[in-house]
C-alpha cells in the first residue's frame, strides 16, 4: 500500500473519531457478515460505531490524535468501537454484547494515553456511569440541604408560631 494511500486511511478514521478519546478494539472475524451487520446496526441506535481497520494504519491515526495506548491492544483482526454516552456505557454495551455473541471478542481499548486490557474493560463496564454519578453528587449535595431545611422547619418553625402569637397578643393588648 503507497503512502499516500495510507495517510489518506490515517486522515479518514481521525475524522471519523472526531474529538472522541475513548475507544475499545473487538475481533469480529469469526462473526458471519449477517451477525456483524445486525450488531453493528443495534449499536448504530445508541450512537456507537464500529470500523474494521489494519492494526499498524489504526495505531498511526489513534497515536497522532492522543490514544498511543491502544497499540498494546491493536494485534490480529481488529475493529475499532466508540461513542456512546461515555466510555462507562460504551463498555458496558460491549461486553454485554460479547457475553450475547459468542463468536465476539473483546480485545481491550484505550482512554487517551491508558491501554486497557479486557479484565480492566469488564471492570469499567461495572462501575457507575454518567448519570448515575451525576445523580450520586446531587444527592450528596442535596443532602445535607434538606436536613438544614428540616431541622429550622422542626423547632425552629415551632419558635416563630410561639413569636408571632405573641406579637399578635401583643398587637391586640395595644390595640384594646
Amino acid at each position: 500500500m503507497s503512502k499516500v494511500v495510507k495517510q489518506m486511511m490515517i486522515a479518514d478514521l481521525q475524522a471519523a473519531l472526531g474529538d472522541c478519546r475513548e475507544v475499545l478494539i473487538v475481533d469480529v472475524s469469526k462473526l458471519s457478515a449477517v451477525a456483524t451487520n445486525k450488531w453493528r446496526l443495534d449499536l448504530h441506535k445508541k450512537r456507537i460505531r464500529v470500523m474494521g481497520v489494519k492494526n499498524a494504519v489504526a495505531g498511526k491515526a489513534l497515536s497522532d490524535i492522543g490514544l498511543s495506548g491502544v497499540r498494546d491492544v491493536l494485534s490480529g483482526p481488529s475493529a475499532i468501537v466508540w461513542g456512546g454516552e461515555d466510555i462507562v456505557a460504551l463498555a458496558k454495551e460491549i461486553t454485554h454484547s460479547v457475553d450475547t455473541i459468542k463468536e465476539l471478542a473483546l480485545k481491550g481499548g484505550a482512554i487517551g494515553g491508558t491501554s486497557l486490557d479486557t479484565a480492566q474493560v469488564v471492570s469499567l463496564s461495572k462501575s457507575p456511569g454518567r448519570k448515575e454519578l451525576l445523580s450520586q453528587v446531587a444527592g450528596c449535595l442535596l443532602g445535607p440541604g434538606s436536613q438544614i431545611a428540616g431541622a429550622v422547619r422542626g423547632p425552629g418553625g415551632k419558635l416563630a408560631g410561639a413569636i408571632k402569637s405573641l406579637a399578635d397578643k401583643a398587637d391586640a393588648a395595644t390595640a384594646g
